[in-house]
């Protein structure tokens, strides 16, 4: 299931593609024709830049009408959901409570890092708004932290010591929706580790919800090869340190 991207690496701006000058000049040209439909269509779409147009634009490949679809409900989800611009930690007590997501170091490509654990997500009566509100702050705080000209990030999810009581299948499938349709192009690779049996089940029901693309960077990681999987993309001082690297973690409210 490993497979590497196929997308052209990240770059300021749009300075690299591995398709080559024309596709690069392909790709800016949909860039213009698409921005002036949107902010046509909504204003405020001038607030964001080329790249942020770009990465709807690659999530629909270069199709400009299902990009500016997607782009514009992401406009009106953000109003919605950020009215703020942002996500304050009042808003999401229970959720960081669980000590769940760590943010800390960068792969080889410096895409920053973060770890979920997926024992410590513990659903309860009501937690569906809160633990959305959670998804978007981590994203938020995961793109605010992205090195200069980084678009994407690398994501280890951990379920060593899943059991149905962790399964949240509503919560899964609106952390996807957020990421897929609000996130674009921002995930890079998801290594999967320490999976139990058990949890296929669970991956069976989510699995039909995720988008080609999204699927071709998820791994599944066998236990031995776990160390080894991750140093092929990241330096031993940048893995965290529960996996033999000498990264500490730290919680993404504290990154």
């Amino acid at each position: 299931m490993a497979m590497e991207l196929n997308n052209g690496e990240e770059a300021n701006g749009f300075t690299t593609h591995e398709n080559g000058e024309e596709s690069n000049e392909i790709e800016q040209n949909k860039v213009r024709i698409m921005r002036a439909h949107v902010e046509r269509e909504d204003p405020s779409s001038k607030d964001e830049d080329d790249l942020v147009i770009r990465r709807f634009l690659r999530a629909r490949e270069l199709d400009i009408e299902k990009a500016s679809t997607l782009f514009l409900k992401y406009l009106s989800w953000r109003r919605t959901f950020l009215p703020n611009g942002f996500i304050s930690t009042s808003e999401i007590p229970n959720e960081l409570a669980q000590n769940k997501l760590f943010m800390q170091g960068v792969d080889k490509k410096n895409h920053p890092i973060v770890v979920v654990f997926g024992a410590k997500h513990k659903p309860y009566k009501g937690s569906l708004e809160e633990f959305k509100r959670f998804v978007a702050f981590t994203l938020e705080r995961i793109c605010a932290r992205m090195p200069p000209g980084q678009e994407k990030f690398v994501a280890i999810a951990d379920l060593e010591g899943w059991g149905y009581t962790n399964s949240d299948i509503r919560g899964y499938l609106a952390a996807l929706s957020i990421l897929q349709d609000c996130y674009p192009e921002r995930l890079a690779k998801l290594y999967i580790v320490h999976v139990p049996y058990i949890f296929m089940t669970a991956w069976k029901v989510i699995y039909p919800f995720i988008d080609k693309k999204t699927k071709k960077k998820i791994i599944f990681v066998e236990n031995k090869n776990l160390t080894s999987t991750l140093l092929d993309d990241i330096d031993e001082s940048q893995v965290p340190d529960i996996y033999g690297g000498k990264q500490p973690l730290v919680a993404i409210q504290d990154s």
